[in-house]
């Protein structure tokens, strides 16, 4: 996971540059608030009050469900500590997890009738395009009657800073590019059992030792333990959850499916990363454990804990790093600037010897490949851009560098100029301020709906 304190607020991270928006409106948002405090500080408070409106949401799910001091643990248990939200940390998706925990937000006011607090928790989980999805998903589930159009409209603008680039930027990944990323089956338990226990993610660098020694046994037990409280969850959430599992497992038995879907629609890529769709599950299992009697609740508290009994030994490896990650001079030097990175790695080294994204893609506006390699085979194409930057450069042809936007070329610690100057990033910076003002018009809204349905004072006959 790699958060900078002052990130670049470049085309990339705006979601208008050379890769898919995959990551949009988080960099824009991390970069922009970088220019007044360390974006690596507001990262953290954003998984801190995520994991409280988590919280929240799952003490609320509980309270519906009836539940007692045990059932509320479960609950809460469930919602924190569980492989997905390991699994995801370490694989760097931060605002992910937040996703997910909002999404229990999501669940309880939505079939409580707090459509707005709804609203606004869908806009948060939109951080990030499959948070964007997954919320919207969720939010769809559980209204009821005409507030599901209007809750459908929330949730096309609050996706609005991805899914326009995400509609207008061809994809560059190739058919088989799913293979890459399907559900991986964990020891003693199969593929299956890792989805149902809320694993399963593709990158085994990214699962605790735990999970390789047989604990993924836990996960499938508690499985069955909340089956016993299923009957006492409301339908929309067994729904979302069937298809969270449902269409991990699909993504594992059919990947020549979403295989043709990456290749032919516009942001289909978002989901070739099936094991993540399991935490579409996650209100429903945090609503089962609230159900269930206190023995039963009592022993999914221990098997929650013992699928991931080494989370805090694992997540350890997270801690933030003191020791300079690039050239401050470079960065005031490129100036907003494009920048072309001569034979840059894009995973490096971090001083501490923890493996990382290239900061330098971070702090600067640089021309990235975007090209995933996985077991040797190419997942995704490098964008054309680099390709005739690497062409233009090996031909020394300094003006056609200029003509593809780039201010500066870094070969090593040699330096060259073309002149040219930032790219715009104002339709960028359009959407993510748009983006921003979603909670004040959504807050406005209501705050309108209800002054036109207050009545009003009678008044007296003169």
């Amino acid at each position: 996971m790699l958060v900078l304190d002052s990130p670049a607020l470049s085309p990339g991270a705006l979601g208008i540059g050379d890769l898919p928006a995959r990551n949009v409106p988080q960099d824009g948002f991390l970069a922009l608030v970088g220019l007044i405090a360390p974006a690596s500080w507001i990262a953290r408070a954003l998984i801190v009050a995520a994991a409280i409106a988590g919280v929240v949401g799952a003490l609320w799910l509980a309270r519906m469900a009836g539940a007692g001091v045990l059932g509320q643990c479960a609950a809460v248990t469930i919602a924190l500590w569980n492989p997905f939200v390991v699994e995801r940390l370490l694989q760097g998706h931060w605002s992910l997890v937040l996703a997910g925990w909002l999404l229990l937000l999501i669940a309880a006011a939505g079939l409580s009738g707090r459509r707005t607090l709804m609203w606004l928790a869908m806009w948060a989980a939109s951080l990030t395009p499959t948070g964007a999805i997954f919320a919207v998903a969720t939010g769809l589930a559980v209204t009821r009657g005409r507030g599901r159009w209007v809750t459908g409209v929330v949730g096309v603008v609050v996706s609005l800073p991805w899914l326009v680039p995400g509609i207008l930027l061809t994809s560059s990944s190739f058919g088989y590019s799913v293979e890459a990323f399907i559900p991986r089956a964990e020891k003693w338990v199969g593929t299956l059992g890792s989805l149902v226990g809320l694993g399963g993610i593709w990158n085994a660098n990214a699962v605790p030792a735990s999970r390789e020694v047989g604990f993924a046994l836990a996960g499938v037990a508690l499985f069955g333990v909340l089956l016993l409280g299923a009957r006492h969850v409301p339908t929309p959430l067994l729904i979302l959850a069937g298809l969270g599992l449902g269409g991990a497992c699909a993504t594992w038995l059919f990947p020549s499916v979403l295989n043709w879907a990456v290749v032919t629609f516009p942001g289909a890529g978002l989901l070739r990363d099936g094991s993540k769709l399991v935490v579409l599950a996650l209100p429903a299992y945090v609503m089962a454990a609230a159900s269930l009697r206190s023995w039963a609740a009592g022993l999914a508290v221990v098997l929650a804990l013992l699928q991931v009994p080494d989370a805090p030994l694992a997540l350890k490896q997270l801690t933030p790093t003191t020791a300079p990650l690039y050239s401050e001079e470079l960065v005031n030097q490129a100036a907003g600037r494009d920048v072309y990175l001569v034979d840059e790695p894009d995973i490096v080294f971090l001083p501490d010897g923890r493996l990382a994204l290239n900061p330098l893609n971070k702090a600067l506006s640089t021309v990235q490949s975007g090209a995933l390699v996985v077991d040797g085979e190419v997942v995704d194409a490098p964008t054309m851009r680099w390709v005739e930057a690497g062409q233009a450069w090996a031909d020394n042809d300094i003006d056609g560098l200029a003509f593809l936007g780039i201010g500066l070329i870094v070969d090593g610690d040699t330096i060259h100029e073309t002149g040219e100057g930032p790219s715009s990033t104002w339709p960028g910076l359009i959407m993510l301020l748009g983006w921003l003002l979603i909670p004040v018009v959504v807050l406005c809204a209501q705050r309108g709906a209800r002054g036109n349905a207050r009545p009003s004072s009678p008044t007296k006959n003169r």
